[in-house]
């Protein structure tokens, strides 16, 4: 049953919950239920018992990557990474790896993204701010963070993603139209790289339909899979979901350029706060194939076959205010 339960685990994407307190122990530890979303089976995931350690208590969750949860306290800007959530991990030794003090001048978090699990040496952890700040740490290794004053008023908003064949993180301006890059050796005095995206093709709408997307807030996301990337635009009213449009990068003679597609294979994409990412759907059965799982303002995933959306129920059990809503890759055992 044990080597069953980490199969699924290490097979299996989940949205992360909260917790929900059991028991609150001498010296501030508190005993939780650890709380997911399994996708494919559309269900609560209860991992019962685990310990959370008096230095996460008062700690907001703000992005995970790799699996790893990124976790900040207001009162001073401490930041630790924790395996919190990780159903395979210790349950009454949850691994805490501490950051220095956060110095930039933003408190409001918009995303995070990691070069690899924070264990490896060369691992960089990446924080969005909402505003023009980005800054960069090497846990372990760095005393400070690196603080990095993005273009004014053109990435406010941006969702970060690394890309492990270039080497680099990313951050789309709005639109699309722009990508702007940092090495992992970026300094505060550095200048971002520009590069313009081509974009071919789009989606064969009527008129009536393009001014209904008109009226639509619009997100971009950038997520690598095996052979480049694949840029994804959400449009919403009023937090509802109308429609993605999904780009897939493809090498002509022209360079480099995105085209638009409906037909992403086997591949499902993952987005949320935290970095986005694409698991198989032949991995894990109960995945829809050519999918979009997203979590903003609703629960859902978006059918690119058929162009329609999808909202999940609650599930039982759930919170009714989900307030460290983070989607998570497949763990490994």
């Amino acid at each position: 049953m044990i080597h069953e339960r980490a199969r699924l685990f290490s097979t299996r994407p989940y949205l992360t919950l909260g917790t929900r307190v059991k028991e609150v122990l001498p010296g501030g530890y508190k005993i939780a239920d650890i709380l997911l979303f399994d996708p494919a089976e559309e269900e609560l995931v209860t991992v019962p018992d685990k310990t959370i350690p008096k230095e996460l208590m008062d700690e907001e969750m703000v992005g995970a990557s790799h699996g790893w949860g990124v976790f900040c306290a207001r009162h001073d800007r401490s930041v630790r990474i924790s395996d919190l959530y990780n159903p395979l991990a210790s349950k009454s030794n949850p691994t805490m790896i501490t950051l220095p003090r956060l110095t930039a001048l933003s408190s409001n978090y918009c995303n995070v993204a990691m070069t690899s699990s924070p264990h490896l040496e060369d691992c960089v952890v990446a924080i969005k701010f909402v505003g023009d700040h980005l800054s960069l740490c090497r846990p372990g290794r760095d005393l400070e963070w690196t603080n990095i004053l993005t273009p004014p008023s053109c990435l406010e908003n941006s969702n970060l993603m690394y890309s492990k064949r270039d080497k680099k993180f990313y951050l789309p301006a709005p639109g699309g139209k722009y990508l702007f890059s940092y090495n992992l050796h970026f300094k505060e005095e550095d200048i971002p790289e520009v590069q313009e995206v081509v974009y071919r093709g789009h989606p064969e709408l009527d008129q009536s339909e393009w001014e209904l997307l008109s009226s639509c807030t619009r997100t971009e996301h950038l997520v690598e899979y095996t052979h480049g990337f694949y840029s994804t635009v959400l449009e919403r009213i009023d937090h509802i979901t109308q429609r993605f449009m999904v780009f897939r990068e493809e090498e002509t003679t022209e360079g480099s350029i995105m085209c638009y597609t409906e037909d992403i294979g086997d591949m499902c994409i993952f987005l949320a706060n935290s970095e986005a990412f694409c698991v198989p759907a032949s991995s894990c059965t109960g995945l829809k194939p050519n999918s979009i799982y997203h979590m903003g303002r609703g629960l859902g995933f978006y059918d690119l076959t058929t162009g329609n959306p999808h909202q999940y129920l609650a599930p039982d059990g759930a919170p009714s205010v989900l307030t460290q809503p983070y989607w998570l890759p497949p763990f490994s055992t």
